[in-house]
């Protein structure tokens, strides 16, 4: 019986060590691991942390009529000293599938 109890416990440790590294493997795992926290699950940035920030909509038609392009480089470079760089943080494709994602967000 110990050795089940420790064989679980070893496999559930494994688990979440090496989860976090895989888990975030598309735009919404990344948008809600990294972004919602600010943003929101909807991108209204109706959170407390957004509306301190005075982050963005990502429906306020500025943000609508960013390019792919421009809303990556936010991402990668930070923005205003209020959005922070995910540059080295998260992956280039991590931070393209967040993008697309939040093209969802916006319909």
């Amino acid at each position: 019986m110990k050795l089940k109890l420790r064989f679980a416990t070893i496999c559930c440790l494994a688990a979440s060590i090496v989860t976090p590294a895989f888990a975030q493997n598309s735009g919404a795992d990344t948008y809600k691991a990294k972004c919602a926290m600010c943003h929101g699950a909807d991108g209204l940035a109706a959170t407390p942390a957004g509306k301190a920030m005075k982050a963005p909509s990502f429906k306020d038609p500025a943000v609508v009529k960013a390019s792919d392009a421009e809303l990556i480089a936010v991402v990668k470079n930070g923005k205003n000293g209020k959005m922070p760089s995910y540059a080295g943080k998260i992956t280039d494709d991590q931070i393209k599938s967040v993008v697309a994602y939040i093209r969802t967000l916006q319909k």
